[in-house]
């Protein structure tokens, strides 16, 4: 094994363990046990990440990272606006019904109390999520709608409704308070989203 494939085995093995960690005790995350989790110590923890909000920042990309690429096929190019959204939408849903998603949830609640306790760490995670939303953003730009061709700060703007929207509803769906919520429903909210034009007409691009 070369020394760049050790590397990212080694980074592998802490992302695994710190998502298993963190997603459990939030805050009180110990580096040790991650660490231990991992077969390694706490010195690689550094080495590879500086520390332990830059692990956390890395969990985030790592965990936001497949599912922004899983919504570029689910969202193929070619649809106009609306069928776009109608596929995204029902894209979501579905991922509300994977194996993973009573754990992907107790990561995100956990993930928002660490960002409120911990200012640094809320800022930093911000600048990575925005990161990822840039994929969403230009998935919607250039999409026909109405006519006209979306802008990407139109795309913007839609992308920041869709995230509110679909991370609400999915939370209801997971906890069992969102009852006949299916991929009509969401589709049917995000559709609803771009009927109602004052969301993405109010393009200040041109300031």
């Amino acid at each position: 094994m070369t020394r760049a494939e050790a590397k990212e085995r080694n980074r592998r093995a802490l992302l695994d363990a710190a998502f298993r960690v963190v997603s459990r005790d939030g805050q009180g995350a110990k580096l040790e046990e991650i660490a231990e989790r991992a077969d390694l110590t706490t010195g690689a923890i550094y080495s590879l990440f500086g520390s332990k909000n830059g692990l956390v920042v890395a969990l985030v990309a790592d965990y936001l990272r497949p599912h922004y690429e899983e919504v570029e096929q689910a969202v193929p190019s070619g649809l106009d606006l609306l069928e776009a959204v109608n596929a995204f939408a029902r894209y979501y849903r579905r991922s509300c019904d994977a194996p993973d998603a009573h754990s992907r949830l107790a990561l995100q609640i956990t993930l928002l109390d660490m960002a409120l306790h911990d200012p640094d760490l809320g800022s930093q995670l911000a600048k990575s999520i925005r990161s990822q939303e840039d994929h969403l953003i230009a998935l919607f730009t250039g999409r026909s709608h109405n006519g006209s061709v979306i802008t990407p700060h139109q795309a913007q703007r839609l992308a920041t409704a869709l995230r509110a929207l679909f991370v609400g509803l999915s939370q209801g769906v997971i906890l069992g308070l969102a009852h006949g919520a299916d991929e009509q429903y969401f589709a049917a909210a995000a559709c609803a989203l771009v009927s109602d034009m004052s969301l993405i007409d109010n393009d200040l691009d041109a300031s």
